[in-house]
């Protein structure tokens, strides 16, 4: 006997918090649409349930209005007919970093559990394409499945759904990650608003469920089909049990149920289990690489860099500076501010959603993410400032006495999980006098400004002196803000310091202090070999006449040449992609004489600016503004670029330190021009089908060429913290700061090429909707390293280097005084070429210490891990920080753990007391 099929109606409504509306628009309907809900719940029990989009924020954004329907929620919610979490927002995958991704699933579940039980469910309803390794997060997170709408399936032009040779027989599908995790993926392949608006009436509804339940059934794999009951911003169906009646009464072999992921997801296992039925597999990144390449939306990557720079600071300030140095502090003695971590965090986190960080949404939205983003960064800043005073001040720096009462100590503290030497720079108050002292502000000015800086080096804990410079930054005002009472104002004598500190310990700190003294400054042999040459012992780099260099890699003896020119191309596109003028030719610098200077030439560091006057069109021709008002879809579109011109500046500074293993460029863009597109091109002249690019928890490969069915010109991807052109011998690669856009050009030179600013006009999707900020006019500034190494980016330390370069150094100043740690003090030691280091934190609840690595190999290491911190346990967690059944030896400072091949491997440390 034939089993009957089943019609699973899930209501829901996908909502994003802001995008063609700003945020409070859409805030005002999300709260009219839980007031119906909520309405509906409470007068029909056949209106069983509702998905709540699968992200907690909105039960926030609710009760904000709403305080007083808490109880109702609650009610509902612990009833089973609201469905909420797992996730505190929906994220982008690609544009938000693996610490973001996992505070997101943390929160989602402790804001979840104060209702009742989080949603299992894997919910990636519109995220622009997914990671690899969501697979491993989803089981770290007792998730055992992903819906997902987009990275396998062609999704088009309004969310148009194609037809094609597809990674997947079904909708159905094994999604695995790179280290072997599976999970169930559901592929809403005809988008999760296939069972929107349902008909009543029976005429329509005939209609209607004609062509759904044959749309369905083209793609499922057992006769358990799923019908999405909403769309964006989509109001409640009211009449749903009343629709689900008629459909009933029309297709009686047919079971018709308003159904909810759970329920759905265990008829479908049982259906599978028993047909046998034998799901394809599909392995890694869903990129949506099997289509023309003209919907994937990877240009939001591009779009407005300004926020994608704003939230690589954010986030790494967040997850690696300011938590790893609350957890020193608290070894220290300092009470950890979960607190505050967590409101940073939600802060910084309503700027993730895919419509927001991606940049694809109306000027007034962007302008109060800008907001968001300094107001998370104030608060990260704030935990920073005050663990480096409490981390300072706990460190013995007794040393410097012998070099008497001016002597001026300071703490560097390195919380990049490597060993690190590289240029500091510190601001350093010489002397302060309190204006509590008394005296008129003139004699206490007079007496700052008569401090003597001459006659003073600089030395660390054991009395060696260091090469700096210092920059007399004269008279300044400040104040205190003490805990026990009112501030303290004051007028100081400042200096700024610049130096290389050599080899501070991974998660630890060295000490130097700028002190008086006879002895002279030494000399030294300056990094200039030519008038526009520079050179260390590992790198040499020469500079042409029109800016861009050479660059030879002395350890290996490869030259990489013309790197750092600049392209320019037009933009007719919009903010989610990039279209080039059909027939253009690109722009570059190459062969324009440049303004070239020697900016730089210290002990420790040389650098040379170069400055670009450069001729461009001014906009795009005025044809381009009647397509966008006429909805042309932009791969049609005919516009040209104007014959109107503007001056395009560059200034690019290129630097190079002692012991630098790259090479860093600073580039600023004064930008005058609209619908255009600005990159640096680095070629590598390595010969390889494939690169490598840093992704979430994850080295993903990637082919140079597209797949056959990719017919757009431009293929340009996502990247984190670096991309890496390798052959088996030696590769180069580009590190940059929050740049998360990159092509390698199939030019015959595997050139990398990196998006520097994009400028367009336009929202894009369904309907027009102006954007006059996208064209990001006005000044911009861009940073980018350059690692050239040996063998492959892991076992040259090369990735090592470039995660360092996305982490700032923290300074502080402090007194002469005995303490707990010394220079050189770092609670946790380890060793493993093949692992990175993501994360050092506190458990909420037990206090515990947490630490996170991931192996960025594919196939398995070993991790020496030394704590050098009293502890009585050390023991295993998934990312939800809950204990796994492993369980490490007790009281054991070293231990050899095994990292699986490309394992996420979290540890906690339960400390003694």
């Amino acid at each position: 006997m034939t089993k009957k099929k089943t019609a699973h109606i899930v209501s829901h409504t996908h909502w994003d918090r802001e995008w063609y509306l700003p945020y409070e628009k859409h805030h005002v309907r999300l709260v009219q649409l839980v007031d119906a809900l909520l309405d509906k719940l409470d007068s029909d029990t056949a209106f069983r349930s509702f998905y709540l989009d699968g992200q907690t924020i909105i039960l926030e954004d609710y009760l904000q209005v709403r305080p007083e329907k808490k109880e109702k929620l609650e009610q509902y919610i612990s009833a089973g007919r609201i469905l909420i979490g797992p996730w505190y927002i929906l994220q982008d995958a690609f544009l938000t970093s693996g610490e973001a991704n996992v505070r997101n699933m943390q929160i989602g579940h402790q804001d979840a559990i104060k209702y009742g039980e989080p949603s299992k469910i894997g919910y990636f309803p519109d995220t622009f394409g997914l990671v690899g390794q969501t697979p491993q997060l989803m089981v770290q997170s007792g998730i055992t499945n992903a819906f997902f709408g987009r990275g396998v399936k062609p999704t088009g032009f309004n969310n148009t759904v194609s037809d094609g040779d597809y990674e997947s027989s079904f909708s159905e599908l094994i999604w695995e990650g790179p280290d072997g995790s599976r999970i169930l993926g559901i592929l809403f392949a005809n988008w999760y608003s296939n069972g929107n608006e349902i008909p009543v009436d029976e005429v329509a509804a005939r209609e209607f469920w004609d062509r759904k339940l044959a749309d369905a059934e083209k793609y499922a794999s057992t006769g358990e089909l799923l019908f999405m009951n909403g769309c964006d911003h989509q109001p409640l169906q009211l009449d749903l049990p009343e629709a689900i009646r008629t459909a009933q009464a029309l297709y009686p072999d047919i079971e018709f149920i308003h159904s909810n992921f759970p329920d759905y997801l265990a008829a479908l296992q049982t259906d599978l289990a028993s047909e046998k039925r034998e799901l394809s597999s599909v392995i890694g990144e869903l990129r949506s690489q099997r289509t023309d390449g003209w919907g994937t939306l990877v240009n939001t990557a591009s779009a407005r860099i300004y926020l994608k720079q704003m939230n690589q600071q954010g986030q790494t300030l967040l997850e690696k500076v300011a938590e790893p140095l609350a957890s020193i502090a608290h070894l220290a003695g300092k009470p950890y501010p979960h607190h505050l971590f967590t409101y940073a965090w939600k802060t910084l986190m309503q700027n993730h959603p895919h419509d927001s960080i991606c940049g694809c949404s109306i000027d007034e939205v962007h302008r109060e993410m800008v907001t968001r983003f300094d107001k998370s960064r104030h608060v990260a800043e704030s935990i920073v400032e005050d663990s480096a005073s409490f981390i300072a001040d706990a460190v013995d720096t007794l040393a410097f006495s012998k070099y008497g009462d001016n002597a001026v100590p300071f703490v560097v503290m390195n919380t990049t999980g490597w060993s690190r030497t590289g240029t500091i720079v510190i601001e350093l108050d010489v002397a302060r006098l309190y204006l509590r002292e008394g005296h008129t502000l003139e004699e206490t000015a007079r007496r700052m400004q008569e401090i003597k800086l001459s006659g003073r080096i600089l030395v660390d804990e054991s009395g060696l002196m260091l090469a700096c410079s210092i920059e007399d930054l004269g008279l300044q005002f400040g104040y205190d803000l003490p805990d026990d009472k009112f501030r303290q104002s004051y007028m100081c004598r400042k200096v700024r310091l610049t130096f290389e500190a050599p080899q501070v310990p991974a998660l630890g700190l060295r000490t130097y202090a700028w002190v008086e003294s006879s002895s002279a400054a030494s000399e030294y042999n300056s990094l200039f070999n030519g008038e526009y040459v520079m050179e260390n012992a590992g790198l040499r780099v020469e500079i042409d006449p029109d800016g861009s260099f050479t660059l030879l890699d002395k350890q290996n003896g490869v030259l990489y040449q013309d790197l750092g020119i600049y392209e320019n191309t037009g933009d007719i596109g919009n903010e989610y992609m990039y279209k080039q003028p059909e027939g253009e030719t690109a722009l570059t610098t190459k062969g324009h004489a440049a303004a070239i200077r020697v900016l730089e030439d210290t002990p420790y560091r040389a650098a040379i600016e170069i400055q670009h006057d450069w001729e461009i069109p001014a906009a795009a021709d005025e044809r381009l503004d009647a397509e966008q008002r006429s909805l042309v879809y932009y791969p049609e579109r005919k516009a040209q670029r104007s014959q109107n011109t503007v001056i395009l500046k560059l200034r690019t500074v290129i630097s190079l330190e002692r012991a630098g293993k790259g090479l860093q460029i600073d580039s600023a863009i004064n930008n005058q021009a609209k619908d255009h597109r600005v990159r640096m091109l680095f070629p590598t002249d390595l010969q390889t089908t494939v690169h490598h690019v840093d992704s979430m928890f994850e080295i993903a490969k990637r082919d140079n060429v597209p797949a056959s069915e990719w017919l757009n010109p431009s293929n340009t991807q996502h990247q984190q913290a670096f991309v890496d052109v390798s052959n088996d011998k030696v590769g180069l690669t580009v590190a940059n700061l929050g740049l998360n856009e990159y092509e390698v050009l199939r030019d015959g030179r595997n050139t990398i090429a990196v998006t520097l600013l994009r400028s367009v006009g336009e929202l894009g999707d369904w309907g027009w909707f102006p954007t006059p900020e996208a064209q990001c006019l006005g000044e911009h500034t861009v940073s980018l390293k350059l690692i050239p190494h040996g063998m492959d980016g892991i076992s040259s330390g090369a990735y090592a280097e470039a995660y360092q370069f996305q982490i700032s150094w923290t300074v502080c100043q402090t007194g002469i005084h005995a303490g707990t740690l010394a220079s050189g003090y770092a609670p946790i030691q380890w060793e493993s070429p093949e692992v990175a280091f993501s994360s050092l934190k506190m458990n909420e609840i037990t206090d515990d210490l947490l630490l996170r690595w991931y192996n960025m190999s594919d196939s398995s290491t070993q991790l020496a891990l030394s704590l050098e911190l009293p502890h009585v346990h050390l023991y295993k967690t998934n990312i939800l920080e809950e204990r796994m059944p492993l369980s490490l030896k007790e009281e054991k400072e070293k231990q050899s753990i095994q990292i699986g091949p490309c394992e996420i491997a979290t540890f906690g440390i339960q400390l003694r007391d």
